[in-house]
């Protein structure tokens, strides 16, 4: 199965979050998210992932977007991971059933861990733009990521 096309509304999922709450599709309405789906925690291209995607955080803030991190490790190695990096970036775990979440967005890997993927869901919670790596060791950098959420809300790509 390929990541979720553009145009296609979020799934319906449940995933943990490292204050013992539950992130549904609903937490996506209302803004633009960028769910991060990542093989593992404190892995060293997960780790140089998520430390260049801090760089956008004050940029996202400023324009009411989030980013989440999304992994099927437990919500306790996930905020471990967190904290040791020192991102403000939400990490959200796929543990319980694992990797339900990601089968649903179209990102599990057969070994049971997500592929590394980009979705940027718009305020209606559908789809505006998605990527997926070629394999799980290679990054997304930071300019593609810019160029998804250009495409996303339909501006210019940002230089």
């Amino acid at each position: 199965m390929a990541v979720l096309a553009p145009g296609t509304p979020a799934p319906e999922f449940r995933l943990a979050r490292g204050d013992g709450g539950t992130f549904t599709d609903e937490d996506l309405a209302g803004r633009t998210s960028v769910l991060v789906f990542y093989p593992f925690a404190f892995s060293p291209v997960c780790t140089d992932q998520l430390q260049l995607y801090e760089e956008l955080s004050v940029e996202l803030a400023d324009r009411g977007d989030a980013l989440y991190g999304v992994s099927c490790d437990s919500s306790w190695a996930q905020s471990a991971f967190r904290e040791q990096l020192g991102v403000s970036s939400e990490q959200l775990s796929d543990f319980e059933p694992k990797g339900a979440a990601c089968a649903a967005f179209g990102v599990l890997h057969p070994g049971g861990f997500p592929q590394r993927a980009l979705v940027i869901t718009g305020p209606d919670a559908v789809v505006r733009w998605s990527y997926q790596a070629p394999s799980p060791g290679d990054l997304p950098g930071v300019e593609l990521l810019r160029e998804g959420l250009a495409a996303a809300s339909g501006e210019a790509p940002v230089a």
